[in-house]
């Protein structure tokens, strides 16, 4: 439903409405209806420019000789929005922020933090990690145990491995993305079958014929370089294979989506074993010091760890003692593939841990599985929740439920306690001054309001939230 209001909203141009379903509901601004348009592109056609230029600062992807961009830049209906199109920048700081697991891992594989293999191809150096490669490919995970076994760099000197075409390849291995010039197409769907990855290839040459009929139906549209848009569940479940890999032989049943036999047998390279209640988890730096920064510090500080394996000397162990092994087996899926099991038995104590562990992508998915549990008599407990962990679309979702409620929920002394509590956490608050939590009620009372029968429900419900701040002594 969010994702529907979104597109209507592009269309209409509002502005407030799509900042509100972007900032407090945390819909997805690069999501696809079923003609294969974004919400940026409806933007762009129906000639909002306020509104483009907000999608474009807060993450809305449009790069430059893309189908995207270039399909943006036809459609759009003004020549202040193509010159606006034009000077986008790809990443801002809140685009950044928007997607932490993405931008992780393009991170990873820009930075190379804790590389331990690094690949030359007609001297062109790329940092790389085992765990992922294999994760990733049965190709490399084969040859990394036989071939290029124990090598800590390895050449590739053949004329037709073409560097930008293994940088794609690359790119999709870590990121699920790829992205890559026209004229490098056939560079790397031979790299592709080479490394023997079928749907690869399918989709590269679908998306090719996608851009022909585009380009062959747009005259002055030139389309530079091919994209092709992760699928998510491809690459967590790759990932979770490691994920599957670092538990405990003893815990794995009833974890993870693989089968354990593969697990058994496939090496993931660990260089960091985390103690968890006598149980060893054998894991990656990689990944836990570039999630999250509790993690990076706890490791940097015991670089001088004497405690080792004894089954894998080298590898320092680290001990937790805060957490039991059940919940640091949530955090360890989520660290991986950025998911994880929840339900309304671990929900909370997941949230603590990941607030402990500085892990604000996981405590966003704690916040929509409390979503899916919203009721009548647990919808106070829910918002100060949202309050105290700064779930903002948690807190936004507990008060448009307050809104439905609240002819019952005015009756309660806990929400008139609730009121006064809001009220007074305002700095220096005067009387007529507004209470937050009172102002996002009235907005979801008020909102979308369009025929006369919803708003007369709409008056009576404003008219209960009255009557309960004039009880109360509040005015606002």
């Amino acid at each position: 439903m969010d994702a529907n209001d979104l597109f209507s909203s592009c269309r209409k141009g509002d502005v407030a409405r799509v900042r509100y379903l972007v900032e407090q509901r945390d819909v997805e601004l690069n999501v696809r209806d079923n003609w294969d348009s974004t919400p940026l592109y409806y933007a762009c056609l129906c000639g909002h420019e306020e509104l483009v230029q907000y999608l474009l600062a807060s993450g809305a992807k449009c790069e430059a000789n893309t189908f995207d961009g270039e399909r943006c830049l036809y459609g759009a209906l003004s020549d202040s929005i193509r010159r606006l199109l034009k000077d986008y920048k790809r990443i801002t700081a809140k685009t950044m922020q928007r997607d932490y697991y993405e931008q992780f891992l393009q991170t990873l594989l820009e930075q190379g933090s804790y590389s331990d293999v690094t690949f030359m191809v007609h001297g062109e150096m790329f940092q790389t990690h085992r765990c992922v490669l294999s994760a990733r490919s049965e190709y490399f995970a084969h040859m990394l145990e036989t071939k290029w076994k124990g090598k800590a760099v390895i050449a590739l000197k053949h004329p037709l491995v073409n560097p930008a075409a293994f940088a794609a390849i690359l790119q999709y291995f870590y990121t699920g993305r790829l992205d890559i010039d026209v004229s490098y197409v056939e560079d790397c769907k031979r790299l592709a079958r080479q490394c023997k990855m079928g749907e690869l290839i399918e989709e590269l040459e679908l998306k090719c014929k996608q851009v022909q009929e585009f380009v062959s139906n747009k005259p002055g549209t030139c389309v530079k370089v091919l994209t092709l848009d992760p699928h998510e569940w491809q690459l967590q479940d790759g990932m979770s294979l490691l994920a599957d890999s670092a538990l405990p032989a003893e815990l794995r049943v009833g974890y993870g989506q693989l089968p354990f036999d593969l697990t058994d047998s496939f090496p993931s390279y660990p260089d960091i074993c985390f103690r968890v209640e006598g149980y060893d988890f054998l894991c990656h730096k990689a990944f836990f010091c570039g999630r999250s920064d509790y993690f990076k510090a706890l490791v940097e500080d015991h670089f001088s760890e004497v405690e080792t394996l004894q089954s894998l000397p080298g590898v320092p162990v680290i001990t937790l003692h805060d957490v039991s092994h059940e919940l640091f087996t949530r955090i360890l899926y989520y660290i991986y593939s950025d998911n994880t099991q929840l339900s309304h038995d671990n929900v909370y104590e997941v949230l603590c841990v990941a607030d402990m562990y500085l892990l604000p992508g996981l405590k966003r998915l704690c916040g929509r599985t409390l979503a899916a549990l919203l009721r009548d008599d647990n919808v106070l407990h829910m918002w100060k929740t949202a309050k105290l962990f700064s779930l903002a679309r948690l807190e936004d979702q507990c008060t448009e439920y307050m809104a439905k409620i609240i002819e019952r929920l005015v009756e309660r002394g806990e929400f008139a306690e609730l009121i006064r509590e809001d009220a007074g956490n305002v700095t220096a608050r005067q009387e007529t001054d507004s209470i937050p939590l009172v102002d996002e009620i009235r907005y979801h009372i008020s909102s979308n309001v369009q025929t006369y029968s919803a708003i007369e429900e709409a008056n009576q419900k404003l008219h209960a939230l009255e009557h309960l701040l004039s009880c109360i002594g509040l005015d606002c």
